[in-house]
């Protein structure tokens, strides 16, 4: 086994099971790989809490080098964590991108995504304020028997308070850091997202196919970006 562990962190709902497309691709190349369950339901959860979820997770199984990989709501998470475990390298994946302070409700707003949001629904033919659809959304390019069995599961809670709690970190870790959007976004656009990135953290994202769940719908696409992050990490 290689002495590097993948930090796996979901998005909203918290649940682990996202990224179980995703594990043993990384698991088959000689990586440790650990997706973690956030406290989600929890009405009194915040994203402390939720970085705390991470920290024990990983535990005293940490390797020398960790990579942290984030997903959507995942992105506030991620720069608490960093403050805590020592991480070579961060992977931010159709992620909110914080500022220092903000609230995932106030992200929102701030980074103009109610707009973005419009335009993209009008491009996709639908009315520009139409509700949110989480098969058009989320499942849409996602294989028919992984949708089943996400319903099976039925949709994990996702409690509001989370969204009114600080990212309370000082400033982006001087880390390695890679932002990875899904071309085909329908939740997050591809637009929108590379505009963040470049605003908040002076990067050019870099794309890949599939829309916001791409550890479902991509799962072998997104394994080897993630792989090849590590090989140029180590080249050699």
């Amino acid at each position: 086994m290689r002495d590097l562990t993948f930090v796996l962190i979901p998005g909203a709902g918290g649940s682990a099971w996202y990224w179980h497309l995703v594990v043993p691709k990384l698991q088959q190349r000689g990586y440790s790989a650990i997706p973690v369950a956030l406290p989600a339901a929890d009405d009194s959860a915040g994203l402390a809490d939720y970085a705390t979820a991470v920290v024990r997770t990983v535990g005293k199984r940490n390797s020398s080098r960790l990579v942290l990989v984030a997903q959507s709501l995942g992105g506030f998470t991620a720069p608490l964590v960093c403050e805590q475990l020592p991480v070579s390298l961060l992977v931010m994946v159709n992620a909110m991108i914080p500022k220092p302070g903000e609230t995932p409700s106030e992200w929102w707003r701030d980074t103009g995504y109610y707009e973005a949001k419009r335009q993209q629904n009008h491009r996709n033919g639908r009315d520009a304020d139409a509700p949110f659809d989480p098969l058009f959304e989320f499942f849409h390019d996602v294989p028919q028997p992984v949708i089943d069995e996400a319903w099976a599961q039925g949709e994990p809670r996702q409690s509001e308070a989370v969204f009114n709690s600080k990212c309370n970190f000082a400033r982006w870790p001087a880390i390695p850091t890679r932002v990875l959007v899904g071309r085909d976004d329908r939740f997050f656009p591809i637009e929108f997202q590379n505009r963040v990135a470049r605003d908040r953290l002076g990067i050019t994202a870099d794309e890949m196919p599939g829309g916001h769940l791409v550890a479902l719908s991509q799962p072998a696409e997104l394994s080897a970006r993630l792989l090849a992050y590590v090989d140029k990490l180590n080249p050699g």
